[in-house]
């Protein structure tokens, strides 16, 4: 994956649909066999990617921010399977003038400042708890767990035929008073939020 082609910043109409088209390829790569990753590996070097291009296509209320050079920050909960490709690929990297931060979070902290959650899969019990805690927040939670987007998550990544998939829960975005690209949209399956 070529960072720099990913981060280039140059005229704001071309850039976007740069950016959209990397998002796009970046759900067209095959992954390697699930037994030979690594924590760190391919895999999450491609979800790193994605989390940094919802910076992109993802508005939050300007309320969201203590002021208009705060940090837009991406927290993750839980085990931490980036390894280092996350920081790598924030590092030195502003949206809208909001520097690009990445926080690790434990259950039950406080997520101050928080606008993008990944939730880790070692957290997979508590994500009722984690979901109820975050009513009210306007924060972009995502995740990999079997019924993340439909248990109230916004976004899920998920493994299809070798390949990293989006599914969006729009009413989940909706109730973290999140404005979500159409072209975003156009990339994954739309679900809604399930009562079980």
């Amino acid at each position: 994956m070529n960072s720099a082609f990913i981060h280039s910043r140059q005229r704001p109409g071309l850039m976007s649909r740069l950016r959209l088209c990397v998002l796009a390829g970046l759900l067209m790569i095959g992954l390697p066999a699930a037994r030979a990753q690594p924590a760190g590996t391919k895999e999450y070097q491609i979800k790193a990617a994605f989390l940094y291009n919802f910076t992109q296509f993802v508005d939050w209320p300007t309320n969201s921010f203590a002021s208009a050079d705060s940090p837009l920050t991406i927290g993750v909960m839980g085990n931490d399977p980036f390894g280092d490709s996350l920081n790598d690929i924030v590092r030195g990297e502003k949206v809208n003038g909001h520097p690009l931060v990445v926080k690790h979070f434990q259950p039950g902290e406080e997520l101050k400042d928080c606008h993008i959650l990944f939730i880790s899969q070692s957290e997979s019990r508590r994500l009722n708890d984690i979901f109820t805690g975050l009513k009210g927040h306007c924060i972009l939670t995502v995740g990999e767990t079997e019924g993340f987007a439909q248990d109230g998550g916004i976004i899920r990544f998920l493994t299809e035929k070798n390949k990293i998939r989006l599914r969006i829960n729009v009413d989940a975005a909706k109730a973290a008073n999140l404005n979500m690209s159409s072209r975003l949209l156009k990339l994954a399956e739309i679900v809604g939020t399930q009562k079980e």
